[in-house]
């Protein structure tokens, strides 16, 4: 049951010292959605939001996302050209507790909204170059989690095994994704700090800037093409734009594989959604992932005989994604993407922890569409110019025998 706005309005002042509120609204696009969240407005002028999980997924998310707003300090943050949540306070509330951070103005944008103008596409690319280019000290020392060029490589291959053992896995695709990850120049690039779970609904606008990032609870060092998944997955008509700034911001730091990297992620999503069903015992979610990957074999030879090609290669349908979950929720699952700090809507990004939670638990997490991939074996002259890192970082070849 959703906790009165004027219960979590009375929490806050015990969890923030001396603060008087005069005025309290629930901040909510919909309902069912993970969190109970309060927008308040202090007697002081301050804009607060404070938000209670309903469930133990929540719960665990807002732990890793305090340690993560911890962890970037003032002196991070100077480094951002958009605010990060700030910590204030925090309070019991049954078996859980509350937290209180500042409120960030900005409105939600659909992913293709994001990057549907050149000039509010250029400066997401920018915030994303801006992430990535943060000294990762700070990471270690925050015990975030490290994870090397190798260790991306490995985790990849280690879906795409488990997805095989099942025996639902499309001998095409198997060997389309042992390609990629065989490919020992994809994986040669330098890891970067990343949000980790950076998705169009991490975005908050203000109209064509963007004014805060939220979120950030897989705050780490790894693979920068995690963060730029759901830019090549947009269907904007400025999506290439995203690319563009965000490789120029990065002035050469970029390695030249980067997209091809974002687009396998993207494909590896279906194998993940089949590994969630079997884990879980859902054969509708099976059968459901059965389809999806067959449709993806499709696709591919659809694309390769027709030779269709773009400049950054064929997209995921986000859209459409969050369309499918307005259509198809189930009891407790929220209807909504998109909303405002991640508070009571259902994004991508969560869908994704979901899927890479080998004991994950929930509803029916349905609205995954199969993309139009790239064929990844000509991606070689395709990628967007930027320089390489060298050789060494990437570790291990990663090389399977596939006499079977």
């Amino acid at each position: 049951m959703a906790r009165p706005p004027l219960t979590l309005a009375a929490l806050a002042t015990a969890a923030v010292a001396g603060l008087e509120v005069r005025a309290a609204r629930a901040h909510s696009r919909g309902t069912g959605g993970a969190f109970d969240a309060v927008e308040l407005h202090s007697t002081d002028g301050r804009h607060l939001l404070i938000r209670a999980p309903r469930s133990q997924t929540a719960e665990s998310e807002q732990s890793s996302d305090l340690v993560a707003l911890r962890a970037l300090t003032p002196g991070i943050r100077s480094r951002l050209p958009f605010a990060v949540p700030q910590f204030v306070g925090q309070a019991p509330i049954g078996p859980t507790r509350a937290v209180v951070t500042e409120f960030i103005p900005g409105a939600g944008r659909t992913a293709d909204e994001l990057t549907g103008s050149d000039e509010l596409a250029a400066d997401v690319g920018r915030a994303i170059a801006a992430i990535h280019a943060l000294p990762s000290g700070f990471i270690g020392d925050a015990g975030l989690p490290r994870r090397s060029a190798g260790d991306a490589r490995e985790a990849a291959v280690a879906i795409i095994d488990r997805a095989s053992d099942t025996g639902r896995l499309p001998a095409a695709l198997v060997r389309r994704w042992e390609e990629a990850t065989d490919d020992d120049t994809l994986w040669r690039f330098a890891p970067t700090v990343v949000n980790g779970q950076l998705g169009a609904d991490s975005f908050l606008v203000d109209g064509n800037r963007v004014t805060g990032v939220i979120g950030w609870s897989g705050l780490g060092h790894d693979d920068p093409a995690h963060d730029l998944h759901w830019v090549l997955t947009s269907t904007g008509a400025s999506a290439e734009r995203t690319l563009g700034a965000y490789l120029e911001a990065r002035a050469g730091g970029a390695d030249a594989e980067i997209a091809r990297r974002a687009l396998l992620y993207g494909e590896l999503e279906l194998a993940r959604w089949l590994l969630h069903g079997v884990d879980t015992h859902d054969d509708e979610v099976v059968d459901d992932a059965v389809g999806l990957l067959d449709g993806l074999v499709a696709s591919v030879h659809d694309h390769s005989s027709e030779s269709l090609t773009t400049d950054t290669g064929p997209v995921l349908a986000v859209a459409d994604v969050e369309r499918m979950l307005d259509e198809t929720p189930r009891e407790g699952l929220p209807k909504e993407s998109g909303a405002t700090m991640l508070t009571d809507s259902y994004d991508v990004s969560e869908l994704r922890r979901h899927l890479a939670d080998d004991g994950a638990a929930g509803g029916d997490e349905r609205g995954l569409t199969a993309p139009i991939p790239l064929d990844l074996s000509d991606w070689g002259d395709a990628a967007p110019e930027a320089a390489g890192t060298s050789p060494d970082a990437a570790g291990g070849s990663g090389t399977r025998d596939r006499s079977a």
